[in-house]
């Protein structure tokens, strides 16, 4: 019985980031697939394609026009989690003036939205 339970618990620690990235990856899809593409070598939307975003510097995505507020606040910044977590809380905090506005208050959904664009590379 006692296996079962290890076996059992460590089968659920495995599942829950898959879990986690595929509600990501469904957030990400509704919620930013009207400005944004996410594979690799699509072309850029009304906002600059997400594929390799964590690690990729701001306002660096080839063939897109960016607007003078994230130009502003891209010096030296590079996407990574924390930074991602600031931009989904309110973009206007990271770059005040870019064209996007988007704000999502909870955490969680944060997390799993972040979690799905570490996947993209």
């Amino acid at each position: 019985m006692l296996a079962l339970i290890i076996t059992t618990s460590a089968h659920a620690q495995e599942a829950a980031p898959q879990d986690t990235v595929a509600i990501g990856k469904k957030l990400t899809t509704n919620n930013c697939a009207v400005c944004h593409t996410f594979g690799k070598g699509e072309p850029n939307g009304q906002g600059p394609n997400l594929f390799g975003i964590v690690g990729r510097p701001l306002a660096s995505e080839t063939g897109f026009k960016y607007s003078a507020g994230m130009k502003a606040a891209a010096a030296g910044k590079v996407w990574d989690e924390k930074l991602l977590d600031a931009w989904l809380t309110d973009t206007q905090t990271v770059a005040p003036g870019n064209a996007m506005t988007y704000f999502e208050g909870d955490e969680a959904r944060r997390r799993k939205i972040i979690a799905y664009l570490r996947t993209l590379h």
